[in-house]
């Protein structure tokens, strides 16, 4: 007589493997509804992942919204009335000129913050030029202390930072830029953290932030910062990475990943191009 469990244990693993993936998805669920600051990273022309972002918004309803891509002039501007209208908002914002993928891509997230406060940390070029004449702690000013900034990184950690500073830029910068660099992303990192605190103290939680995926790892990105200078504050963290091309660098609390992007070759503007043939 055949054995009723050789053909229940396949559907017993099936349950098993069914009830794992529940409770994950309830663990990550409760995550993000117990941290008091919630940053959802993305690749930033990666339509899918603001899709997620814009999803994620919609659930938490944050009462507070941080985005890397607004200076806080910009975000002072915006209020409930212009959220209703994508072409308009994007005129505001001046989006065209910023530099940033098609505002087509933020809007549902704008959409989806509601009524929420909206908070701009994108640090100013002036700033970021003076890094190369001027240590960190005198460039970000009086808090610099609370993320960091008056202390020079470890060796190993400064030496992976310039390391994927020169990936990023396609092994193209010159050495002696590579500091300055590492300089910048420290200084957005510990202005997106301080942004996401102020929004927090002044609005209560949830506070949301907007940014990318290399600003929102915990190891050393801005939820880094946030709970060395405020460690009493629960804070979660999403990368996003995109199919067959692996998770984002560093770490995070929760990964996702969507549908890779096609695009063209980043590294081909640096390449030299061939003599002309004689």
């Amino acid at each position: 007589m055949m054995r009723p469990v050789q053909l229940c244990a396949p559907l017993l693993s099936l349950t098993l493997a069914a009830s794992a993936a529940f409770a994950q998805e309830d663990d990550d669920a409760r995550r993000l509804e117990e941290a008091q600051l919630v940053f959802l990273g993305e690749v930033h022309d990666n339509p899918a992942h603001h899709a997620r972002q814009a999803e994620l918004v919609a659930e938490i309803k944050p009462v507070a919204l941080v985005f890397e891509m607004l200076t806080n002039e910009q975000a002072a501007q915006i209020h409930p009335e212009h959220l209703d209208d994508q072409e308009a908002l994007a005129e505001l914002l001046d989006w065209e000129a910023s530099g940033w993928p098609d505002f087509s891509m933020y809007y549902p997230i704008f959409q989806a913050a509601g009524e929420a406060a909206i908070f701009g940390a994108a640090m100013p070029r002036e700033e970021a030029r003076r890094v190369r004449d001027e240590p960190l702690d005198k460039v970000f000013g009086p808090s610099s202390g609370f993320y960091g900034l008056d202390e020079a990184l470890p060796a190993e950690e400064q030496a992976e930072r310039e390391a994927l500073q020169m990936a990023a830029h396609c092994d193209a910068l010159p050495a002696e830029m590579l500091p300055v660099m590492v300089g910048i992303q420290r200084l957005r990192d510990a202005r997106l953290a301080e942004t996401a605190l102020e929004a927090l103290s002044m609005h209560g939680a949830p506070v949301v932030v907007i940014t990318g995926n290399g600003h929102a790892r915990t190891d050393w990105g801005a939820p880094a910062l946030v709970r060395m200078a405020a460690p009493e504050v629960p804070v979660a963290a999403l990368g996003q990475g995109e199919t067959g091309r692996g998770a984002p660098d560093g770490r995070f609390d929760l990964l996702e990943e969507a549908e890779a992007v096609e695009r063209d070759d980043p590294c081909a503007a640096f390449e030299s191009p061939e003599p002309p043939a004689n």
